[in-house]
């Protein structure tokens, strides 16, 4: 059976459902948009993530038997906004920035049209994917750029909450990690998974030889053996001898690992392994791998600061009315003027332009605008309640990496600043 996920939601969405609904401005059309008024930690640039996840989420916003009774129970509505929430469905529509692509402070990378009482209800649910998913993306295309082409193993699930581990394992794939040890990312996205031992394996064996040969046994002479539980030239000396020259890889875990990954890679070279790949892991974030872009290393492995967005755990992303419907009918701009978190009016519109191939502004507009503004960002997701803008995770894997090539050179920039594309409003 499928779990609902309508309470995913703040108690004060179904109080403003309920006054609306007496009000009877709950019926009033509405837009909302979900925007970041600056990036987070100084970044360069946002990554949008976590879109697919929400679309399947909004599918199954629903307030069955269970939930219904859970609010009146607990008397969190009255009666008349239960029998609303009985039959509520959100039927109308999303625009969205596609996953994989890039955002700056002001882009609209969610549009939500539809009944206040319809789109304040999503409120909650958004943000929580959204803000979660973005701030990983962020992480991991900046750890992706640092690494340079070498690939990076996503290795966080035991860093944060088990669910999230999964998002988070998604997001990084979408943005460029190899592969993840997560197995439910595996089964519900397709994401490629990996894992050889920990510390623990070769504890638990009367020597770091019994378990070597016993990892061998089972997985094959391209296993990566973890050579840091005693003495690493020890190890990798055991290591080659057990599984001789095509020895697949060795992990190093601890240590100084730019001075530790040379030392290897002279030991293997000197002992004939000169195909076998050194991967380091050991608290790594995007700082510390372009600091190890210059050692000779194969891969790496990133936990604790892939999941928690390297020092930035969310995308600083709003959910806001930005129109509602007046008396007559008519749609009008509508925004909050409070101090330090004003906002602009209007449904918007978004464009990327570009100049030999590379973005230089990104054009947000109160109306729609014409090819000469530059590359329509948002596509319809939604229409009607219905989804229509699914896509691949492989798709958007795709866009990320492509959409990476059209930022100017100062998006890889790991220092804080000013966005790489600054957001011109029309």
């Amino acid at each position: 059976m499928t779990m609902s996920s309508a309470l995913l939601t703040d108690h004060y969405e179904l109080t403003m459902l309920q006054a609306a609904l007496l009000s009877g401005a709950a019926q009033r059309r509405a837009v909302f948009e979900v925007f970041a008024r600056h990036l987070p930690g100084g970044r360069r640039y946002g990554v949008v993530a976590g879109t697919g996840r929400l679309l399947d989420l909004l599918q199954d916003f629903r307030f069955g038997d269970q939930e219904l009774a859970f609010l009146a129970e607990h008397r969190v509505v009255d009666a008349p906004t239960l029998a609303f929430l009985a039959d509520y469905r959100f039927t109308g529509h999303v625009y969205g920035y596609r996953e994989g692509d890039i955002f700056f402070p002001g882009s609209p990378i969610l549009v939500v049209e539809g009944t206040f009482a319809e789109a304040v209800l999503l409120e909650t649910l958004v943000l929580s994917v959204l803000n979660h998913d973005c701030a990983i993306a962020a992480a991991a295309s900046r750890m992706v750029h640092a690494a340079g082409g070498r690939p990076i193993i996503e290795m966080g699930s035991r860093r944060t909450h088990e669910q999230a581990a999964v998002a988070a394992a998604r997001a990084a794939y979408l943005c460029g990690f190899a592969t993840t040890s997560n197995l439910m990312a595996g089964r519900l996205y397709g994401v490629p998974t990996a894992g050889t031992s920990a510390h623990a394996f070769t504890l638990v064996h009367d020597t770091e030889q019994a378990a070597f040969q016993a990892q061998l046994g089972s997985l094959g002479a391209a296993t990566t053996l973890l050579v840091d539980t005693y003495d690493v030239p020890g190890a990798v000396r055991l290591a080659v001898e057990l599984a001789g020259p095509d020895l697949g890889a060795v992990r190093i875990d601890s240590g100084d690992l730019a001075v530790a990954a040379v030392e290897v890679r002279q030991q293997l070279d000197a002992l004939g392994a000169k195909g076998t790949r050194i991967v380091v892991t050991s608290d790594l974030d995007e700082f510390t791998i372009a600091a190890l872009a210059a050692a000779p290393v194969d891969g790496y492995g990133v936990g604790t600061s892939l999941v928690t967005g390297s020092g930035a755990p969310t995308a600083a992303l709003v959910y806001k009315l930005v129109a509602r419907e007046d008396a007559d009918g008519t749609l009008q701009p509508v925004a909050k003027r409070s101090v330090g978190k004003p906002s602009k009016g209007g449904r918007k519109w978004a464009y990327r332009e570009l100049s030999s191939g590379l973005a230089v502004a990104e054009i947000i507009s109160t109306r729609p605008l014409d090819e000469t503004a530059g590359r329509p960002l948002l596509i319809q997701l939604m229409r009607d309640g219905e989804v229509i803008g699914r896509e691949s995770l492989e798709a958007a894997r795709e866009r990320h990496r492509l959409t990476m090539r059209e930022m100017p050179p100062t998006a890889q920039s790991l220092s804080p600043g000013d966005p790489a594309v600054p957001s011109i409003f029309r």
